[in-house]
């Protein structure tokens, strides 16, 4: 089982983020905007965990590491803008990388907290984080060839190939005994008859059904590919967050 938690969704998904923020930028390819733009949605992310873990079930090693991601990304995007005159290759290729490792603590903490088997539930928060993040970011980096329109189409294709790969952990954490297998054969009610157990598996064979759909978008070399790519992938987004949220409110402990 495991518990609905706000406070660790907001962190986790920030965690995620701001590791594929640094994962995407460390090439200095892209201009030095999208790194504030995702430094900023990150960062107020992670502080709305803050906000909520200290205002319903607090979790101190988690809270404390929730800070830190905040911190950590506000020094980041600070330097980054200070530096902006010099242009994205003059930041140093590890700035982003503190705050998704302090955050990794905060998680690792909220896993065991959670309850249940400590691995699996450090696993779930974990992958979940992971997962959710590299959809979001190629979202935004989707958008960012409009500001950027001659920009190579690799840095959107890594991200969609990590998302792909990240599906197969994600479904497998949440499928682990307890988990969705318990939904799927009645051992867990879902209250409407199973109904919202094939609602899961429906989130989940969509979501890779989009990915894979948006790779073979971005074939095409007309520039309107990667819009359509983009608009995929908010799809892609919102059966990815069912497949999380419906998974989180049904094994709720």
């Amino acid at each position: 089982m495991m518990a609905f938690d706000g406070a660790t969704v907001l962190l986790q998904w920030a965690v995620g983020g701001l590791a594929f923020c640094w994962f995407t930028t460390r090439r200095q390819v892209l201009g030095i905007g999208y790194g504030w733009l995702l430094r900023s949605v990150w960062g107020v992310c992670a502080l709305g965990g803050l906000f909520v873990g200290l205002r319903t079930d607090t979790v101190p090693v988690r809270e404390a590491s929730a800070a830190g991601v905040v911190l950590a990304t506000g020094v980041a995007l600070i330097v980054s803008i200070r530096r902006k005159a010099d242009g994205p290759e003059a930041l140093p290729t590890w700035l982003d990388l503190p705050a998704p490792i302090i955050g990794v603590v905060g998680l690792f903490a909220a896993g065991v907290d959670a309850g249940g088997p400590d691995a699996l539930a450090v696993a779930r928060v974990l992958v979940r984080g992971a997962f959710l993040g590299a959809i979001t970011d190629a979202m935004f980096l989707g958008h960012w060839y409009l500001v950027q329109p001659g920009l190579s189409r690799d840095p959107l294709n890594e991200l969609l190939t990590v998302s792909t790969v990240l599906w197969f952990p994600e479904v497998v954490v949440l499928l682990w005994p307890v988990g969705m297998v318990s939904v799927l054969n009645g051992t867990i009610d879902d209250g409407y008859g199973g109904m919202l157990g094939w609602f899961w598996v429906m989130s989940a064979v969509t979501t890779i059904g989009l990915l894979v759909v948006t790779r073979l978008a971005l074939r095409e070399k007309q520039y309107s590919a990667v819009m359509a790519a983009t608009g995929l992938l908010y799809l892609a987004i919102l059966t990815a967050a069912g497949t999380d949220l419906v998974a989180r409110a049904l094994l709720a402990s």
